[in-house]
């Protein structure tokens, strides 16, 4: 420590002891304006003083919170306030925090799957993408599924409602849910299958087999899976009085006027269409839908599907 007048002064090895910085680091921030010298000694080599230490102090806590150089400047030159500087880095510290999340979600995915460096690459730019394009990707995905079909116009408008919108801080577990939901809607095996299942339903509609189906599954859907789980939970066959009892009662309320529900022609049908609209993968595109947008999860309803579908084969 120095005497100049009445005011002590410190070299920068002085100041870097004092204030546990590297002697490199404060003549950096010496000569980028940063922490201008309060005198020089004949010598030319620079002196500090305790505003200048005070000054210092400060330069540290702003870049410890991330700030840049400029940033710095400008507080120190009060052309921005403390406050509007660190409401700017809250700002950029919440960027920076959804992109580590997203990177996170990847690594956890790539993690899991063992996946390839073409697939990780894959992953990151899904992760990456704005709310817009989340959206965008479904609407394609669903005009490529009806394009040039007449379908049920009432349908497709409810299945397409239901777009992805992870919130602002979403959860890992949300983040990896849309890493799989984008690779389901352009995984080319499931394009085929709602593909199929669009056709399927514009051929019943030029033949006149939709309505009555489709109005039946609305009804009764829920109390059909509800009676087919209890089936399952107590071990009743598909071929037990119970199961064929539900089976008759789904043939009855499917079937045409001019269609017999004892047919067992008829029936296979139905399970046909029970077994093509009851794909696990169809299943699975709501739950991850659910698990992005916060909704309340989407319970598995397969082996209530597949007794349905036993039971009207047997």
């Amino acid at each position: 420590m120095r005497q100049v007048g009445t005011t002590a002064t410190f070299t920068i090895g002085e100041l870097a002891r004092r204030t546990g910085l590297p002697v490199k680091t404060i003549r950096f921030y010496s000569d980028e304006g940063l922490l201008p010298p309060t005198e020089r000694t004949d010598a030319g080599y620079r002196l500090y003083d305790a505003a200048a230490m005070a000054r210092l102090e400060l330069v540290r806590t702003l870049r410890e919170l991330g700030l840049g150089l400029a940033d710095v400047s400008a507080a120190l030159a009060r052309s921005a306030t403390v406050g509007e500087l660190a409401t700017r880095h809250v700002e950029a510290l919440d960027e920076q925090i959804r992109r580590l999340r997203l990177r996170r979600a990847v690594l956890r995915a790539v993690a899991k799957r063992d996946s390839e460096l073409e697939e990780v690459k894959l992953m990151n730019r899904l992760a990456s993408m704005s709310d817009e394009e989340r959206k965008r990707l479904v609407d394609e995905f669903w005009d490529e599924m009806v394009s040039g079909l007449e379908i049920d116009q009432g349908f497709y408008e409810r299945m397409r409602a239901g777009k992805p919108e992870l919130p602002d801080d979403p959860s890992p577990e949300q983040l990896e849910a849309w890493i799989e939901f984008a690779e389901l809607v352009q995984d080319p095996s499931f394009r085929a299958l709602i593909r199929g299942m669009s056709e399927t339903q514009a051929q019943q509609i030029r033949d006149g087999d939709f309505e009555q189906p489709s109005s039946a599954w609305q009804t009764n859907w829920p109390g059909w899976v509800s009676r087919a789980e209890a089936a399952v939970a107590a071990g009743d066959s598909p071929t037990s009085e119970a199961g064929q009892t539900l089976a008759a009662e789904i043939a009855a309320a499917t079937a045409r006027p001019d269609q017999d529900p004892a047919s067992p022609v008829f029936r296979r049908e139905m399970a046909d269409r029970f077994e093509t609209s009851g794909d696990p993968r169809a299943e699975r595109y709501w739950q991850l839908l659910a698990t992005i947008n916060g909704w309340p999860p989407v319970p598995t309803a397969q082996p209530a599907v597949r007794y349905m579908i036993e039971a009207l084969r047997g």
